[in-house]
């Protein structure tokens, strides 16, 4: 589908579900970023989610969203159960701006809901010359080390900085081996997930998709993919306010209530104690890249180059879209 058609049917589809249209641009743009960098778990898969908790009124539609300024740096925003994209567009907005002219921010956001990709939000900050960090808790999937049973969300770590290219570093990762949004996907196009990123409600491995999403998603790197989990879950949801420790309700099964997600965004001027940011960070990525490499690599990528390298290619054509998806899609 071409990107110029699907953002204006996503505004329809917004609209339609009662999102004020500069609401509903703001979640297409999100929507079509995540699609443009490849992380597609994250794109048109979810819309139909969206769709369906603002059908079921557990996402308000027409949110009065308030910002409390705590001091020149330091905000917290009700996001009074709005669709998260419009949530994290305020709160990033209100970093930026602050950041711009105090150096540094901080903001907290509770009652919100999922925001699509962290390093979407990060990227806005670099694109003012700003470094940024973003967390967000999530419903519970990874099982704290040494427990069988899930708790703590996939609740990615984003830090985004720019560089002397036109290309940022974005490190932007889920503390699971893969993301929940990719088994999801795996799950409705009825395709295996990759070994040793899942177990099912018995404790047993799989690869089986509809199986993982009911059981176990293993963490990165053992215990300590564990407590950086943790860690996210106490920025995100007891620092600001927000649900946490198991309680943020799963988007797709939970119509109960709204998810009460927290996000925590800070923001600050990269010259903060020295003014040649820039050139310090070329050298720094100079240095990485010239190391010795394996056999088969011929160029050592920091993170967010294959992002771009993803963007720019899938700017020139069409955004595919599974079968299965895109019905879900012409039905809304």
């Amino acid at each position: 589908m071409k990107i110029n058609k699907l953002k204006k049917d996503l505004i329809k589809i917004f609209v339609k579900y009662k999102l004020s249209k500069a609401h509903a641009k703001i979640c297409s743009d999100a929507i079509i970023n995540a699609e443009l960098v490849g992380a597609s778990s994250h794109g048109i898969s979810r819309v139909k989610m969206y769709c369906d908790r603002i059908k079921k009124r557990v996402i308000n539609p027409k949110p009065k969203i308030k910002l409390k300024k705590i001091s020149h740096s330091i905000f917290h925003v009700d996001a009074d159960n709005s669709i998260g994209f419009v949530a994290a567009d305020i709160a990033i907005k209100r970093a930026i701006k602050s950041a711009k002219k105090t150096g540094f921010s901080l903001i907290g956001v509770k009652n919100s809901g999922h925001f699509g990709l962290s390093g979407y939000y990060a990227e806005q900050a670099i694109k003012k010359n700003l470094i940024a960090l973003c967390f967000t808790n999530a419903p519970p999937a990874i099982a704290p080390f040494g427990s069988r049973k899930a708790l703590f969300g996939t609740n990615p770590i984003c830090f985004g900085a720019p560089t002397s290219s036109r290309v940022p570093f974005i490190f932007d990762a889920s503390m699971s081996i893969i993301n929940r949004g990719k088994i999801r996907l795996a799950a409705k196009t009825k395709t295996k997930i990759p070994k040793g990123t899942a177990l099912d409600k018995k404790g047993q491995p799989t690869t089986n998709a509809s199986k993982a999403l009911k059981g176990v998603q293993l963490p990165i790197a053992g215990f300590r993919g564990s407590g950086l989990a943790w860690m996210v879950d106490i920025l995100s949801g007891v620092l600001t306010g927000s649900d946490h420790s198991g309680k943020v309700k799963d988007p797709f099964d939970d119509f109960s209530g709204p998810q009460n997600v927290g996000h925590l965004f800070m923001v600050f001027k990269p010259n903060l104690f020295v003014g040649n940011f820039r050139q310090r960070i070329k050298e720094n990525i100079k240095r990485v890249k010239n190391l010795p490499k394996i056999r088969g690599t011929s160029d050592i990528l920091y993170p967010g180059q294959n992002k771009y390298k993803r963007y720019k290619k899938n700017m020139k054509g069409t955004i595919k879209i599974p079968h299965a998806i895109l019905k879900d899609f012409e039905n809304l």
